[in-house]
């Protein structure tokens, strides 16, 4: 069953055409991994389609209704949600405060929302730094705790911004192994722009490839790096990325 439509959608800023007639359908349950050359429109890409830019052209529906120039937190309650390949958290509260005041929208009694973030923070791995300020933790720290705002707000829909970026490959481990468990038990659909090669053979269903904002290839991990478009676009480029 789709759960995400993206037909036709396109957007330029001052002229330069970001994305043009991009088109993705996503089913229910799917993790699909999206990759491309810097500047190919990926982040873009996900601005559209959590409300954060209105396509000029195009529409995005999201489990059957329009939402084409939402504003970003209704899209979210609606439950699509994204993590930021930048984390800012809220420097002056501890880290499942943060977590409690992403998931504030699901109205539940203080103490009830308290539990719950506190769920979450343990089970993305922070437990012992729960009651420790955001800023006291390390990159890979701040990257589980962006995760941990996310799924604060119980998403249906995950979309996730370089989530490894930055993390050695001890530290991206235990991160693949909690999307890989948010499919398989949550249900949560999943989609992700990823540089890491062996982390997009390894979680995706299927791969969309973007260059200069367009769809250059779709397809399973497998048909998507042999095709030579996309090594001559990309592959080429992101070798050294490759290692898992």
């Amino acid at each position: 069953m789709t759960i995400l439509d993206i037909t036709g959608a396109g957007i330029a800023f001052r002229g330069l055409r970001a994305l043009s007639d991009v088109d993705i359908t996503v089913e229910r349950g799917e993790v699909v991994g999206i990759i491309g050359p810097n500047g190919a429109g990926k982040t873009t890409l996900f601005n559209v389609i959590c409300g954060a830019l209105r396509p000029d052209t195009g529409r995005v529906v999201f489990d059957g209704r329009d939402v084409t120039g939402h504003s970003p937190d209704r899209i979210a309650r609606a439950g699509m949600v994204r993590t930021f390949q930048l984390m800012r958290p809220f420097a002056s509260m501890t880290v499942v405060e943060n977590v409690a005041l992403a998931a504030q929208h699901r109205r539940m009694p203080r103490r009830q929302l308290h539990r719950w973030a506190e769920e979450v923070v343990d089970r993305v791995g922070l437990g012992p730094w729960a009651h420790r300020l955001a800023t006291e933790l390390p990159t890979a720290g701040l990257k589980r705790l962006e995760l941990a705002r996310a799924l604060g707000m119980r998403p249906t829909v995950l979309l996730l911004d370089e989530v490894l970026a930055g993390l050695v490959p001890s530290e991206r481990e235990p991160v693949l192994k909690l999307l890989a468990q948010l499919r398989e038990r949550d249900g949560v659909t999943l989609l992700f722009i990823e540089h890491i090669m062996a982390a997009v053979m390894r979680l995706s269903d299927r791969v969309l490839v973007l260059d200069q904002g367009r769809v250059l290839a779709t397809g399973s991990p497998e048909e998507v790096t042999s095709d030579p478009r996309v090594i001559d676009a990309y592959l080429g480029e992101e070798a050294t990325h490759a290692d898992a």
